[in-house]
Parts: C-alpha cells; sequence; structure tokens
C-alpha cells in the first residue's frame, strides 16, 4: 500500500468516525432537538441570557418549512462542491497540459 493510499484511507477513516462517534456516545441525548444547528443553538444561548433581546435583522427569505430550508443548504453545499471539483480539475488540467508540452519541446518527434 503506497503512501498516498495510506493517507486516503486515514482521512476516510476519520470522516466516517467524526460522522459515527455522536450517534455511538448519545451526544445530545437530552436535548429536544439533538443535531440542531449552531443558529438555533445560539438563538436558545441568546434567549436565555436576555429574555428581552430583538434581532437587528430580519431574514430576507424564511423558507416555509425546514425541509425546503434543508433541500436550499444542500442545494448550495452540493453548488459549492462543484466549483470546487472544477477549480481544481481545472488547475490539475493546465499542469498536466503544460508537463506534456514541455515534454514535447525536449523530445522532439524521430523522423523517418
Amino acid at each position: 500500500m503506497n503512501r498516498n493510499t495510506r493517507i486516503n484511507a486515514l482521512l476516510l477513516l476519520a470522516v466516517a468516525a467524526l460522522a459515527v462517534l455522536p450517534l455511538v456516545l448519545g451526544l445530545g441525548d437530552h436535548k429536544e432537538e439533538p443535531f440542531a444547528g449552531a443558529d438555533a443553538e445560539a438563538e436558545t444561548a441568546i434567549t436565555e441570557i436576555e429574555p428581552d433581546y430583538e434581532p437587528w435583522f430580519s431574514p430576507l427569505y424564511e423558507p416555509p418549512s425546514g425541509e425546503i430550508e434543508s433541500a436550499l443548504f444542500a442545494l448550495q453545499a452540493a453548488v459549492g462542491a462543484g466549483v470546487l471539483a472544477y477549480y481544481f480539475g481545472l488547475r490539475r488540467g493546465r499542469r498536466q497540459g503544460e508537463e506534456r508540452a514541455l515534454a514535447a519541446r525536449q523530445d522532439p518527434p524521430a523522423e523517418d
């Protein structure tokens, strides 16, 4: 097993552990919504500290349900991942093209 394969396997194992460990350890069992987002946690903490708190701004668009909000978030993540994949693929393709062009200049084809 080469070095890159070992690194990829360790990274995959780490990601799987991050996804599974909170479920296995029962983190969040004492809460009504165990895995609510950071926004909900912050709102709860603020209202406990200062019950009369009024937000400065209101959202531009409030989705009609939590499912639509989750779908929009997933769409945003997918578009971001696509943009990053395109960028890194483009960089790699350009680098490979430059390497091929350099190799072609150094090794001209043999004449018959």
